[in-house]
């Protein structure tokens, strides 16, 4: 079982999480609200785990002396509202009432810009390693705070980024097992899975 986690209303943050707050967000347009959440996946550098990089990603910190494949990376102006380390341990870095840098060109049934109307969550790992027991249990637990905190979100509306950016983006790949982790999600009894069979 996981432990629950709790939004704090008024500031959009996790109550009792490690904050490394980006720079890259900004306001979602007026009136508009989160209404789809869109699961990613990072590794940096590539296949690899663990060190400071997301972070540092993240912040605009990224040195493109640190490695090789960090040369164009550290140009990116991007951000996520939160990651799901190997271990299970949540980082985040925008609030999740305001707009994240994560989605890009992007389309959700027949609506563009997903960054103004989703929340973006990054799992570290790739298409071609098994996201971890700990991942998919943190990822229920946060999707489960996301709909009790935000009435706007739906366990109906949840997508990879490569359903958004087709093409474009692959992850967070053939590893992630949707039905075992949509299997978690019910498991846990507080987010009802109303999908149409």
């Amino acid at each position: 079982m996981h432990s629950p986690l709790k939004i704090e209303p008024a500031t959009g943050l996790l109550a009792d999480i490690r904050q490394v707050l980006s720079p890259f967000y900004d306001s979602r347009p007026t009136g508009v609200l989160p209404e789809l959440i869109v699961v990613h996946g990072i590794s940096m550098p590539p296949g690899e785990f663990g060190g400071p990089w997301i972070d540092r990603l993240f912040t605009g910190n990224l040195s493109p002396d640190a490695h090789p494949f960090f040369k164009e990376t550290s140009k990116l102006r991007v951000s996520a509202h939160a990651l799901i380390q190997r271990n299970g341990t949540i980082v985040q870095y925008v609030p999740f009432g305001h707009r994240a840098w994560h989605a890009g060109q992007s389309h959700y049934r027949g609506r563009a810009g997903c960054n103004d109307f989703s929340v973006g969550i990054e799992l570290e790992g790739t298409g071609e390693v098994s996201y971890t027991d700990a991942q998919y249990n943190q990822l229920a637990a946060l999707v489960e705070a996301l709909v009790g905190a935000y009435p706007s979100l739906s366990v109906d509306h949840i997508a990879g980024h490569s359903e958004i950016a087709p093409g474009r983006k692959t992850d967070p790949g053939p590893s992630f097992e949707w039905e075992r982790w949509r299997s978690i999600l019910r498991a846990h009894g507080k987010v009802p899975d109303r999908r149409k069979p």
